[in-house]
């Protein structure tokens, strides 16, 4: 009877050992080790995200311009073109949160406002390439991913590698919107 009792005790902690690691898991996604953001600047493509309120009238052409300002934050422009043709952009700035920089925050608010805490949000890179030609964005909660590129289009093998990345860190990646890239990068 006691081994009985041993053995379901056992049980009980192994599985509430289980639950507590997933849960710990999901709680903290993984980022990549440490981000040069001099190499990190330039610009960038968004091959796919997840939906996001700010962006939900982005039809195509979506971009990301990142600058590292002489105060160590980063400048930041995202692009793209609306449902109507039009170019919408959206200027803020990203502070880096670790001595890694691989976790960030970022404000588009005007500069009066962003001494808010609830006016930045998470922008952690989750994967980055050492070439920094591929990047995976997202942040704790997971309600935002971002599959960025150098280049307009990435071939499936990446796209899969990365996004099995998100996947195996608990991004919903079914909700995917895939964007469409018109333009063509310039030369340098």
């Amino acid at each position: 009877m006691k081994i009985a009792y041993l053995l379901i005790g056992l049980g009980v902690v192994t599985a509430v050992s289980l639950v507590h690691g997933q849960l710990y898991a999901k709680a903290t996604p993984m980022v990549t080790s440490e981000v040069d953001i001099e190499r990190y600047a330039g610009q960038w493509y968004e091959i796919a995200r997840l939906p996001m309120f700010f962006q939900r009238h982005c039809a195509s052409d979506v971009t990301a311009n990142y600058e590292l300002n002489p105060d160590n934050t980063i400048g930041v422009l995202n692009q793209c073109i609306n449902k109507k043709g039009q170019v919408e952009s959206a200027h803020g700035v990203a502070y880096a949160q670790n001595p890694a920089k691989n976790k960030l925050k970022v404000s588009f608010l005007p500069r009066a406002l962003r001494w808010l805490p609830f006016t930045k949000g998470d922008y952690w890179i989750l994967r980055l390439d050492p070439d920094y030609q591929v990047a995976l964005v997202g942040g704790p909660s997971r309600k935002y991913l971002w599959l960025l590129s150098r280049s307009p289009t990435l071939d499936q093998a990446t796209i899969d590698t990365y996004l099995q990345t998100a996947q195996d860190q608990g991004f919903d990646v079914s909700k995917l919107i895939w964007t469409k890239q018109t333009v063509t990068p310039s030369s340098p």
